[in-house]
């Protein structure tokens, strides 16, 4: 009997000379749900309360973000694109992150997912009106599905600069001058959650909000073990979307890491950035390119220390993308850039933070010493 010579060129996956070096091994995390609840179409805003709204919008102003509304008790914030508003921080006693809010592609997914959690559909007031159900995470973090009566309207735009390449002359007779001015902020992109379960929280996400794995990162010498970060998107069937809506990995804390925001191009990025560091503002990390996601990235600290990120130029995936797999490692963050800083990597020694891991080792989780010498390893490498 004769054998038909095994063409490999027909047998690439999306992974090759794509996104990743490789994919899922047999038996390994889908990433995603074979029957979610609903499908988010995408991260509505996040929620925060600070004890001072003042100085919480001169740092909003300085780093890009347009007013949409301000109380007595409540700051939002938005982008210059039509629709929800980016951010809300309220007043309260002392600053934290309070949740994230995913937008619901109509109506009567509220209902659905109401009917399916035992939860209810409330009122809730968003600019122009709104419902919401509220939810809690396997981290205990909570999270709202909301649907908005009415979008905001857009605002002027930041135009991107016009760019000669090589024998490509779109600009002749007119120098570069990109003004040194906030990045003006289009939308928000993602949020960073840390989690002590990982697994759990992760399959949650997957399956009450449908949404899908872009990218998996393991521990070396671990991957038997699971995954220890994905890089989650919104399920669109075949529009593309953003590369990850939300990032969720596994450390000793709980909670917020950082939230992403789109803006023109990369000299908006370099600009607006001069233009924060001219006001005192901390830089975390950047400028640089990410490797998954490719974003081109610049990361700060506004006063309360909470990490903001602007970011251009990110990966778009439609639904028939299959979830990459890579090991995790600080180096694997950037395609280039600076070293990434023990800030970014909240790495830095604090009573604090020996307090999280110590009460992270003696609980009911995912954390154990291994898996905490294998994150330090990844941090280091």
């Amino acid at each position: 009997m004769s054998h038909t010579p095994v063409n490999r060129a027909a047998r690439q996956t999306p992974h090759q000379d794509l996104h990743s070096e490789q994919g899922a091994l047999r038996g390994e995390h889908p990433g995603r749900s074979r029957n979610p609840v609903i499908k988010v179409a995408d991260l509505a805003w996040l929620e925060f309360e600070k004890p001072d709204l003042d100085q919480a919008e001169v740092f909003a102003r300085d780093f890009g973000f347009a007013i949409a509304a301000r109380t007595e008790g409540e700051l939002w914030l938005r982008g210059t694109f039509a629709g929800s508003p980016c951010m809300v921080i309220r007043r309260g006693r002392a600053s934290r992150f309070t949740g994230p809010a995913f937008r619901a592609a109509e109506r009567a997914d509220l209902d659905r997912l109401a009917s399916a959690t035992g939860s209810t559909v409330r009122d809730i007031g968003v600019p122009g009106g709104g419902q919401s159900v509220a939810l809690l995470d396997p981290s205990g973090l909570p999270v709202r599905v909301v649907h908005c009566a009415e979008q905001l309207p857009a605002l002027p735009e930041q135009e991107p600069l016009i760019l000669n390449f090589g024998t490509d002359h779109r600009r002749t007779n007119a120098t570069q001058r990109p003004p040194r001015e906030p990045s003006r902020i289009q939308r928000l992109g993602h949020v960073v959650l840390e989690t002590r379960v990982f697994a759990r929280t992760l399959d949650w996400y997957l399956d009450t909000l449908g949404m899908i794995v872009s990218d998996f990162l393991f521990l070396d010498g671990q991957r038997g073990r699971g995954p220890t970060m994905a890089f989650v998107r919104c399920d669109q069937g075949s529009v593309a979307v953003d590369h990850h809506t939300l990032a969720l990995h596994l450390g000793p804390g709980t909670g917020y890491v950082h939230s992403a925001y789109q803006v023109t191009d990369l000299d908006a990025i370099g600009a607006g950035g001069e233009y924060l560091a001219e006001r005192g503002y901390q830089r975390s990390w950047g400028i640089g390119r990410h490797i998954q996601g490719s974003q081109l990235f610049d990361y700060w600290r506004d006063p309360d220390h909470f990490m903001l990120e602007h970011f251009a130029d990110g990966d778009l995936f439609s639904c028939d993308l299959e979830p990459g797999w890579a090991p995790m490692s600080a180096s694997g963050l950037a395609q280039w850039g600076p070293p990434v800083t023990r800030d970014f990597l909240g790495a830095s020694p604090s009573p604090a933070k020996l307090r999280e891991v110590m009460t992270a080792l003696r609980g009911d989780n995912e954390l154990d010493a291994a898996r905490l010498l294998g994150l330090m390893k990844a941090m280091s490498s």
